[in-house]
């Protein structure tokens, strides 16, 4: 690190992230098949980096906005940075690959291609090929078309070259488009006494390549995957007579045909043939050309089978139900008297849904407000809502519409809401709206009495069972009656509605965070105790790490919990040596984030859905809520404390960027996520 640079750039940082998710696939201790796949989710999260941050870079470089930087630095060489780096990680990658392929056929696992196959597997996936996979196959001659046949975004190809013995010299060439959309990737072959075997779906294609070009006179068959990635921006007209649900809808479809960030292929690829495709695609050395193994879309070994048995995955504890919150009992009355978090996956998120369909069907409850981001497909938090609706509920949802990656759900369930009368809100203009709220409100007394539900994550099933957030359940009067000003605002935008209690973005969360981190340089300064505990998924910010600087300079000590990019370097003498960062990743992907202030002794407790980035700062509606009960705030303890020590799951993040595990050879092993669990199965045996 040089002596001038106060910020890591946020995409090599985030390079750094994925590199842990790498080193789980790696870690000889965590369950065989989970390790195939966290080369899954790797390979996932690598294609959306270049969906949108490789992208962005792309389009500085395109425009030739030489006089822009990235963190101090020129796009084209963070570019070049970003290109060393994959091909580093890729070459990882496949070592680890092919070490897991090893450790599984020590198990009696084979995962074989088609030259590997015997007679009866391949008598068995041949007829597989002709019954499922043949109908729905679309293979294309290229010397039979003028222009090179689009190539879809998230889809794999196999690029074919066939060659006459005859004639050799002038091959023919093909491309056909492995569809994973209609069949499994993995086919799982007849077992061999107790060895069990799996085929990829390309290599059932390739073992049948003879029967795909059979009118052809061809006597050799090669192929080879590729696979290009496009930009994921949504690019949007102005076109006033379209309505937003119009535009976004608009936006997804041609998503589907961006330009090209990334194409990867198998180094082994005949070079007539990759040279032929590459010039027909017009791909440049501008568009990230990766090199790398046999297969490619490795995010589909996200969901590779589990063929070996129980011991080979993580075993999933059954989510934990809350001790104040009895089966058949109401959980509005519950609310009433005391707050109550809900931590999941360790709790049940099925108790949220409860609490809806609870309120969907009370009847002195009015109306039900609730934000929207991310949403299940199949959701029951919205059949919750639409019940609401029909049993006369007023239902008020705001959606958010340009969610990357989930406008297709999200507009499909605007539309179902709007066809039972819910009031469907699209935000507002200019900012996404971030924060996870949830407000019922309920006549008592001749009175209006609000229930409100302030998260730091998504109102979905799916993601509460692997990621690990927070949900604050409460009827304080300060914060229920501001989460409602909240949906007014929605509501009525021109209306200025003031919070002494919640801390909205954009226009309080970065000069409160400002004053809060002051107060600590105060207190060091005065010689008191000062110290800051945060526990976040991006820490991006250049200003707010400057304030943070700051703040080590005057004495203050950080503890930071960073899951992902983490832009400030820590540990550097005369600017962060009071700061600690650390990063787990383990089986639940950690997304709660958690601001805790020393404040002179009486320590100050926040939940946010506000990573402290400038978006979440600046250009998005995110809530940041004080934790006003005792009980929670001890609770929101013993978890950071559990956090801190853990030293099984837990890297340092450093100037090098390298990832080291935290070890302690004078404290037990100790796994953050499991002694969570062990932690609430005790208070609710308690």
């Amino acid at each position: 690190m040089s002596k001038k640079q106060k910020i890591i750039n946020r995409e090599i940082s985030w390079l750094s992230f994925n590199e842990r998710v790498l080193q789980e696939a790696q870690d000889i201790t965590v369950p065989l098949i989970e390790r195939i796949r966290f080369l899954g989710i790797f390979s996932n999260n690598l294609d959306e980096f270049f969906k949108v941050r490789v992208a962005t870079i792309k389009r500085m470089i395109d425009v030739q906005e030489g006089s822009r930087k990235v963190e101090g630095e020129k796009p084209r060489k963070i570019m070049n940075k970003i290109q060393q780096r994959v091909i580093n990680l890729q070459n990882k990658f496949e070592y680890t690959y092919h070490q897991i392929l090893g450790e599984l056929e020590k198990n009696n696992i084979f995962i074989i291609n088609e030259l590997a196959l015997n007679h009866e597997q391949g008598v068995y996936v041949k007829q597989y090929f002709q019954e499922q996979v043949f109908p729905v196959l679309s293979p294309i001659m290229l010397s039979n078309v003028e222009d090179f046949p689009y190539l879809k975004d998230k889809s794999i190809y196999l690029a074919v070259k066939l060659i006459r013995n005859a004639d050799p010299d002038n091959p023919g060439y093909a491309i056909i488009e492995v569809p994973t959309d209609n069949l499994p990737r993995f086919i799982e072959l007849p077992a061999d006494h107790n060895r069990k075997f799996v085929i990829l779906l390309e290599d059932v294609i390739r073992y049948s390549l003879d029967d795909v070009f059979a009118i052809f006179r061809y006597d050799v068959f090669e192929s080879w995957i590729i696979k290009l990635t496009r930009d994921a921006e949504l690019d949007m007209d102005n076109d006033l007579s379209k309505s937003f649900l119009e535009l976004i809808s608009k936006g997804v479809n041609e998503r589907k045909t961006g330009q090209p960030v990334r194409f990867v292929f198998d180094n082994s690829i005949a070079r007539d043939l990759l040279e032929h495709i590459l010039v027909k695609l017009g791909i440049d050395e501008d568009d990230n050309i990766i090199p790398g193994g046999r297969y490619h879309n490795f995010k589909d070994f996200m969901q590779f089978p589990n063929v070996a048995g129980p011991d080979f995955e993580y075993q999933r504890e059954s989510p934990l139900g809350h001790k104040l919150i009895k089966y058949h009992k109401s959980i509005i009355d519950v609310i009433k008297k005391k707050d109550i978090l809900l931590h999941v996956p360790y709790h049940d998120f099925q108790i949220l849904i409860k609490l809806l369909q609870e309120a969907s069907i009370d009847p002195l409850v009015t109306e039900i407000s609730l934000t929207i981001y991310r949403v299940a497909r199949n959701s029951k938090v919205m059949n919750a809502l639409i019940n609401a609706a029909r049993n006369g509920k007023k239902v008020n949802v705001i959606i958010e519409l340009q969610a990357r990656f989930d406008e297709e759900a999200n507009i499909y369930w605007s539309r179902k809401l709007e066809e039972v009368g819910a009031n469907v809100y699209f935000g507002i203009s200019g900012l996404k709206v971030h924060a996870k709220l949830l407000c019922i409100s309920r006549k008592e007394n001749q009175r209006s009495v609000n229930y409100a539900c302030i998260g730091t994550g998504n109102f979905h099933e799916g993601n509460a069972r692997v990621y690990s957030d927070l949900f604050l359940f409460t009827a304080h009067n300060s914060l229920a009656n501001e989460v409602k000003k909240m949906f007014e605002f929605f509501d009525s935008t021109y209306k200025n509605y003031s919070f002494r209690h919640l801390i909205a973005s954009p226009l309080q969360t970065r000069k409160k965070m400002y004053r809060l981190i002051d107060h600590e340089i105060a207190n060091a300064r005065s010689g008191k105790e000062a110290y800051i505990i945060l526990k976040i998924n991006s820490l991006v910010d250049k200003e707010i790490i400057y304030k943070l600087y700051q703040a080590n300079n005057a004495g203050v000590k950080q503890k930071l919990i960073v899951r992902g990019i983490c832009s400030l370097i820590p540990g550097v003498p005369g600017m962060s040596e009071n700061i600690e960062a650390i990063s787990i990743v383990d089986k639940y992907l950690e997304h709660s984030r958690i601001i805790i202030f020393c404040n002179g002794g009486n320590e100050l407790f926040f939940i946010s859905s506000a990573d402290w980035m400038p978006r979440n700062l600046d250009r998005r509606i995110e809530i940041t809520c004080p934790i006003y009960d005792k009980d929670i705030q001890d609770e929101i303890r013993e978890m950071i404390n559990l956090q801190l020590k853990d030293n099984v799951k837990s890297r340092i993040i450093n100037t090098a960027q390298d990832n080291p595990y935290v070890k302690s050879d004078s404290q037990p092993p100790l796994r953050s996520q499991a002694e969570l669990y062990k932690f609430y199965n005790g208070k609710l045996k308690s």
